[in-house]
Order: structure tokens, then C-alpha cells, then sequence
């Protein structure tokens, strides 16, 4: 799983520069207990805390390669609301199907 191999790295990464958890869950501001989560790559912690992560081991441009916009894609380019669509969150007369 990926983001199990993530925290390994991360975990790699505190064990060479021989930090425990308890320091490195104080460089984070965050509990020991968050940090384990981290290095165990489970889904439910912070992207936050991540970047943190990756920011002190100075590998913070590494999250640039995780998730690259298609090339195709401007980055000017805007997505505007439909003029026929109804607000969110409203469902309109012919979608309701019941």
C-alpha cells in the first residue's frame, strides 16, 4: 500500500537522523500516538502533518511528483459554474426520481 511505504520512509528518515518518536512528534507539534499513525500509513492523518513531516527532513518538493497536473492543462484555466445548473445542494424538478 502506498501509504504505508510513505510512513516507512518517513520513519527511515527520523531513524537516521536518530530522532525518537517522542522528539520528532515535538519538532511536529503533534502526539507520539499521531506520529506511530503516520509512520503506520493510516488514511485518517493530516496531509498537514505530512507536509510538516516532509518539510523537516528538507523533502518538502517531493509532494510536487505525487500528484502532477496533465500537461494538457492550463493553469489559468477556470471552471465556471453552468448557468442551467440549480445551487448546490438544491436537487431540481427533473431530478428527482422518486
Amino acid at each position: 500500500m502506498p501509504l504505508e511505504q510513505l510512513g516507512l520512509r518517513l520513519r527511515a528518515h527520523r531513524v537516521h537522523r536518530e530522532w525518537t518518536v517522542a522528539e520528532m512528534a515535538e519538532r511536529l507539534l503533534c502526539a507520539p500516538n499521531t506520529l506511530r499513525a503516520l509512520e503506520s500509513g493510516k488514511p485518517t492523518t493530516s496531509i498537514g502533518l505530512l507536509a510538516h513531516a516532509l518539510w523537516l527532513f528538507g523533502e518538502i518538493d517531493s509532494l510536487d511528483s505525487l500528484a502532477p497536473a496533465p500537461a494538457e492543462m492550463a493553469a489559468t484555466r477556470r471552471v465556471r459554474k453552468s448557468a442551467t445548473r440549480s445551487a448546490a445542494g438544491v436537487i431540481a424538478e427533473d431530478e428527482r426520481d422518486f
